[in-house]
């Protein structure tokens, strides 16, 4: 060899070698550090979780500030750049409540204890806040009990037409387990009742043992929780309660329709079987349906406080090397009812796993190519208070900025994946299940035991407002996605849900909230690394393709016509198509940014700023809640209103708008496509 070949290859050789010690690598490299063994930490997770659960963390008091002040370390300690957003909010709290059943037949009255039973050794029981609903109306009633099931619309349909039970004057017993505990009192208001009392049926969430011997609820348990309606501060409808902010007044709050107008209390099964049995019956067997009203009366009294409390939102942010005015945003709640080990704080333990892998990565010269931040909001338990003023504070920014929000709530409870998202995430999810292991099969991924599991591969909608996706999707329009491990459990918003329950049946080794931090947070790093953001519409257009379907065969007559929403879901499916085959061909930062803001906006483009009839906070036309019941999911939310509507009354104006209602969506589905497509008609 020559010197001039030699002296050329030590040259390419050391280029290669410095290029090897210098250079980045892939972000892919980085991906697959976040999900390895060697980032997570189960024991971090374990002590976090303890740490936020250690006292009852109600919205609105000292140890929820203190909460808040742990999280933020946490982030700060991580390399993320916190800082704490604080609303003053309207909150409410117990000071009196009594619940008396005087039977007919001179019988002593029965007065209620409405406590639940302290078991096991929590040093911090005696602080769980009492029995309440949250914004639930004061009052002093009395009247005949009725037993009403679940509480339905339904329910109640059946007391009046098949049983002629007139409700009207009585204090309505229901049982948790079907429907929003806001909208069982609504019902019952609307059926003619004077108060409500909801109570934790051992059918729904008992067993022969129960809490701490096994996981099922005590007899004295009490499901507490809001029967708030609305969603954010009911004083501050639309925009952030700031200081010094406009309010509405108390009268006008309850001329809203948000709050309830009759008063209610939440009651052990125990309590409940007193009632029952004296004055309705036995209701044991789920094939029997005595109702009442029985011989005895019922008097409910509550009296509740209602304050302006500071909350605090903990955001931490980690900003985008190359696209910083793109958001992929993760949250989940702090506040919680009582010790709250799965109702947040599971999903909160999670959040903060994320921030510490978050920080290794950085240490190991990962920087994301879009902004990262993480949420830690306040107030969830009362109204999805917290992150619903957030958003309405920052509504432009979000709509221009945000690339998707990840929610997680009740992280862990029991073994299962679960996902819901709008449609444009699944394969995105799909493809993180299938690379990291199911922490309850080290054998398979979490996508193999999903696909075999009764759940198979089924992705739910984010129709429904139970947790803080609820404001990103439904009013601004932002891409969104809420997992879990586990579906529901029987010690839900009762003093029982603190660690020791975790520890004992939840999640014994926290491998589930480590699985949980890996594929909530690989989804978060393919949406801030990817070049080209990884949403699918073709999902969307399938999905949409089977809702327009089940419209369809309703076979609702009164001329009402389908095709144009089936035209523009055609449209829909072309025009993702297309945008799918650019993907592959498309060079340029230019481009490139281009076409990334046709993936993020197009679901702005299912909203419509006059918003759902009767309910225009709710701005997006594909999915928003039943209007019967807040946890509800419904396509085309409000097409359904209007064919509940057009039912009742049967007139040719009500069919004239269940029509023009398929017309809003057929354009808004259209719209959307424009989107994909970038081109002006």
């Amino acid at each position: 060899m020559s010197k001039s070949k030699s002296l050329a290859f030590v040259i390419a050789a050391l280029s290669y070698s410095f290029f090897s010690l210098f250079s980045s690598p892939p972000k892919s490299h980085y991906h697959e550090l976040f999900i390895s063994t060697s980032f997570s930490d189960n024991a971090s997770v374990a002590l976090n979780l303890h740490t936020l659960t250690r006292r009852p963390h109600v919205a609105g008091t000292v140890a929820n500030a203190e909460a808040a002040e742990y999280v933020r370390s946490v982030f700060t300690s991580s390399a993320l750049k916190s800082h704490v957003v604080a609303y003053q909010v309207s909150l409410t709290y117990p000071v009196h409540r009594s619940l008396v059943l005087t039977p007919t037949d001179s019988a002593k009255p029965i007065t209620f204890l409405l406590e639940q039973e302290k078991l096991g050794d929590n040093p911090y029981a005696n602080e769980v806040m009492p029995t309440f609903h949250g914004y639930a109306k004061s009052g002093n009633v009395s009247g005949p009990v009725v037993y009403a099931n679940y509480g339905r619309v339904e329910d109640f349909v059946r007391l009046k037409k098949d049983m002629g039970v007139n409700v009207s004057g009585a204090v309505v017993i229901a049982r948790y387990g079907q429907i929003y505990r806001g909208d069982i009192v609504k019902n019952a208001y609307e059926a003619g009742a004077v108060g409500v009392v909801i109570y934790t049926d051992k059918r729904d969430y008992g067993g022969d043992e129960w809490f701490p011997a096994s996981k099922w609820m005590p007899p004295s348990g009490v499901q507490v929780g809001t029967v708030y309606n609305g969603l954010g501060d009911p004083t501050t409808p639309g925009w952030a309660s700031v200081d010094g902010c406009e309010r509405l007044s108390d009268e006008a709050v309850e001329l809203s329709g948000d709050v309830p107008l009759i008063p209610s209390l939440p009651v052990s099964a125990a309590d409940a079987e007193v009632i029952l049995k004296t004055v309705v019956g036995d209701v044991s067997d789920g094939d029997v349906y005595p109702v009442g009203p029985g011989p005895g009366v019922l008097n409910l009294s509550y009296i509740g406080e209602t304050v302006i409390a500071k909350i605090e939102n903990v955001i931490g942010v980690i900003e985008g090397e190359e696209e910083p005015d793109r958001y992929v945003i993760l949250g989940n709640h702090r506040d919680a009812w009582t010790f709250g080990a799965v109702d947040p704080n599971s999903g909160t333990a999670v959040l903060m796993e994320i921030a510490q892998r978050l920080d290794k990565l950085q240490k190991r010269g990962w920087k994301p190519r879009r902004t990262i931040i993480l949420c830690n909001w306040d107030a969830e338990e009362y109204g999805l208070i917290g992150s619903t003023e957030w958003v309405e504070e920052n509504r432009e920014m979000l709509s221009s900025r945000a690339v998707a929000y990840l929610n997680v709530d009740c992280a862990v409870s029991g073994p299962g994946f679960h996902a819901s998202a709008t449609p444009q995430l699944d394969e995105l999810i799909k493809v993180a299940a299938q690379e990291v292991r199911d922490p309850d099969n080290a054998t398979q991924t979490i996508y193999e035991s999903w696909i075999g599991s009764s759940d198979s591969v089924v992705i739910r909608r984010l129709g429904g407002g139970g947790s803080d996706y609820a404001s990103f999707v439904q009013h601004v329009g932002v891409p969104g996605v809420d997992m879990s491990f586990g579906r529901g459990y029987p010690v839900y918003h009762s003093m029982y849900d603190d660690f020791t329950w975790m520890e004992k049946f939840g999640d014994p080794m926290f491998q589930r909230h480590v699985a949980m931090a890996s594929v909530l947070g690989l989804v978060a790093l393919r949406l801030a690394d990817e070049e080209i953001i990884p949403l699918n519409y073709t999902s969307y257009a399938l999905e949409l393709k089977k809702s327009a379907e089940d419209l369809e065969n309703e076979k609702l007559g009164h001329s009402i016509d389908v095709s144009t929403l089936i035209k523009s879901i055609e449209d829909l499916s072309t025009a993702a198509k297309r945008i799918n085959i650019e993907k592959e061909a498309v060079k340029g930062t230019l481009k490139v940014r281009e076409l990334n803001d046709r993936l993020m906006m197009a679901e702005r483009a299912l909203t419509d700023r006059d918003g759902l009839s009767e309910r225009p906070w709710y701005k997006h036309l594909i999915y928003g809640p039943s209007k019967y019941d807040d946890y509800g999911s419904k396509s085309f939310p409000g097409v359904d209103d209007a064919i509940d509507n057009a039912n009742r009354v049967n007139t040719k104006a009500s069919w004239e708008n269940v029509q023009h209602q398929i017309w809003r969506v057929s354009r808004a589905i259209r719209h959307a496509s424009l989107v994909l497509k970038g081109e002006l008609i």
